[in-house]
């Protein structure tokens, strides 16, 4: 009886078992070289579909070896593997594997089965996203927003928020950007302090450089461009470029420029100044905490049916109880009790 082709969702759930053999239809999402106790040099790599992702262990003696490494990431897979676990977490036992090419991709389910997207409907987060920007009321700035996504908008609609961390799947930063400029105006009308056209354009400029930063289309990857620059230098200079053809005053342009440079948080985590204003400080929090409900959603969604706890997340630091709250019924009153 030939193993069953399984979903990695279908692989965390609880019913599994070490030793259960599977065939998975997988994308080469990442490949890494470590070296074993004994010096010894080993693949790690990362293997994915839309469903999630499982990391696994090549050595050198195995036939996979080649396999793997000629792929490349980015590749297709079609593998036979074993369920095993190491430390609670799932890593299974690779046994034979082949690349599988365009046309052959196309009569096993194609690449919309393998790539990860946005849960939401694009079309519906491009029209919220428009009507976010329509609210800007000072016209430079609001032009300046959508002079900025013009130039980039070829790929701000589709690529990724990351490539591990959070909404790092396609359209990811489009569903990133929507999240954070929505909960912004939420909270908006508790800080007077604050100027909402500032805010929002920051919102929905907070991250335009990763327009540029990342590219793949079946895996994330960071561009030449990106790896040299990173995003918040890029973003920095699309929205410099688009400001002064929009005409924005030199004050707001500062301002405006601080939060794109600021909204990393800290400066070990990729931001160029700390945020000193407070409408970068504002847009900086809300980034910071899409950023981790997006972690969140995700592990939630992805992390298999009855699986109480979802793998470590790294952007977490812990794993995620994945179960809903209980409440209990509402106690009975005193009198039903006595009667």
């Amino acid at each position: 009886m030939p193993a069953p082709r399984l979903t990695v969702a279908e692989l965390r759930a609880s019913n599994r078992t070490s030793g259960e053999e599977f065939e998975s239809l997988l994308i080469v999402r990442k490949v890494s070289t470590r070296t074993a106790r004994n010096d010894n040099a080993y693949l790690v790599i990362e293997l994915g579909d839309r469903t999630g992702s499982f990391s696994a262990n090549v050595f050198a003696d195995s036939p996979l070896n080649d396999t793997v490494r000629g792929a490349g990431e980015g590749a297709v897979l079609l593998l036979n593997a074993r369920i095993e676990f190491y430390q609670g977490r799932l890593s299974p036992r690779l046994l034979q594997a082949r690349v599988i090419g365009e046309e052959e991709l196309a009569t096993l389910g194609g690449v919309d089965s393998l790539v990860e997207s946005s849960p939401e409907d694009i079309e519906t987060l491009r029209a919220e996203f428009a009507a976010l920007t329509a609210r800007i009321e000072h016209e430079p700035l609001r032009r300046t927003v959508e002079i900025a996504i013009e130039s980039v908008a070829d790929r701000f609609w589709s690529v990724p928020a990351a490539v591990a961390m959070h909404h790092a799947y396609r359209s990811g930063l489009l569903e990133h950007t929507v999240h954070v400029t929505r909960a912004a105006a939420a909270v908006l009308p508790l800080y007077p302090e604050v100027c909402a056209d500032l805010v929002i354009a920051g919102c929905l400029l907070h991250d335009i450089g990763k327009a540029i930063e990342y590219a793949g289309a079946l895996t994330a990857r960071k561009t030449r461009t990106g790896q040299l620059q990173g995003h918040v230098v890029l973003g920095y200079r699309i929205v410099r470029r688009a400001a002064l053809t929009a005409k924005l005053g030199d004050d707001l342009l500062e301002r405006l420029e601080h939060i794109i440079l600021s909204h990393q948080g800290e400066l070990e985590w990729g931001a160029a100044v700390m945020a000193a204003t407070p409408e970068a400080v504002f847009v900086s929090m809300i980034d910071n905490l899409d950023a981790r409900m997006g972690m969140v959603q995700r592990a939630l969604r992805n992390g298999g049916e009855d699986v109480e706890f979802s793998e470590f997340l790294p952007g977490l630091k812990s794993a995620l109880l994945r179960t809903r709250p209980v409440f209990p019924p509402p106690a009975e009153t005193e009198s039903k009790a006595e009667s």
